[in-house]
């Protein structure tokens, strides 16, 4: 293709969706007690949630400019003629940072960055609108456009366990506001303008199921949209909420399930439940 598309690890897209649309990712780190791992190549889900369950020192690091640079270089190399490469929000992470830099040292005419002001699937679909344009021949700034408008359209919801990941990796902002001594109340947040923000908080996690898509069903309005449902071992209820997206919504080629790996897990904990609305995106 002449533009390829790069992301990072934290667009958690579905197993084999990297390689069907010929997209490369570009892996955050986690740090388990100091040791050092790629998220989604030496650490997934299964081995983050047993070291937060054994209370393991667990933090996250984005990858450096050289390492974008690379991976900016030899997709070049490769054959293509430009990169649009798209990130989690520069609000949560200096990941979109490190790709600026790389994109200054190799070239900005040829290197785009787009900031997704979201992540996992709210990344992740601007990261597939804009591959599947580049599929299609699309020149460097139509493609750009494709992130951009889906980015414009995207939607990210969910609900924690407990705010104490969230709170520890100084990730939360306002939304300690909603940290509270009852273990019952579950609390639900968004994503807006780029930061994780409360809505609210209700009492139990099947009321949280049902408010993610009354929820979902709003943000979605009356047009066709696109789901994804992420989680962090609660595969039951997540695919519980995909099945009540489906009957709620007008879902374009079915829902999207898929376990967020180690560095967004890192934040959120185990048992959180998110889900993505991607609206059909909007002109510039």
């Amino acid at each position: 293709m002449p533009v390829a598309v790069i992301t990072d690890s934290t667009a958690h897209l579905p197993e084999g969706f990297a390689d069907r649309f010929a997209v490369r990712v570009v892996p955050l780190h986690v740090l388990i007690d100091g040791a050092t791992a790629r998220d989604g190549i030496d650490v997934g889900p299964d081995a983050l949630a047993e070291a937060l369950g054994d209370r393991c020192q667990v933090s996250t690091a984005r990858p450096t400019p050289g390492e974008f640079a690379a991976v900016f270089r030899e997709v070049l190399e490769a054959g293509a003629d430009a990169v649009v490469s798209i990130h989690l929000s520069s609000e949560m992470s200096g990941t979109w940072e490190s790709a600026v830099l790389a994109a200054r040292e190799v070239g900005p005419e040829v290197v785009r960055v787009v900031d997704s002001r979201s992540t996992a699937m709210g990344l992740g679909f601007a990261v597939l609108h804009a591959a599947k344009a580049a599929s299609g021949g699309a020149a460097l700034a139509e493609v750009e456009n494709a992130a951009l408008s889906a980015v414009r359209s995207s939607k990210a919801l969910f609900v924690v366990e407990t705010l104490e990941h969230l709170r520890r990796g100084g990730r939360i902002g306002a939304a300690a506001a909603l940290l509270g001594t009852a273990l019952a109340v579950k609390p639900v947040l968004h994503i807006e303008d780029g930061r994780i923000e409360p809505l609210e908080k209700v009492r139990t996690m099947h009321r949280a199921v049902a408010r993610l898509v009354e929820l979902a069903e709003r943000a979605a309005g009356d047009g066709p949209v696109e789901i994804a449902v992420h989680h962090l071992a609660s595969p039951e209820r997540a695919v519980e909420l995909a099945n009540r997206l489906e009957e709620r919504l007008m879902v374009s080629g079915g829902c999207l399930v898929s376990e967020l790996g180690a560095v967004i897990g890192a934040h959120t904990g185990p048992g959180v439940l998110g889900v993505v609305v991607q609206r059909r995106p909007s002109l510039p």
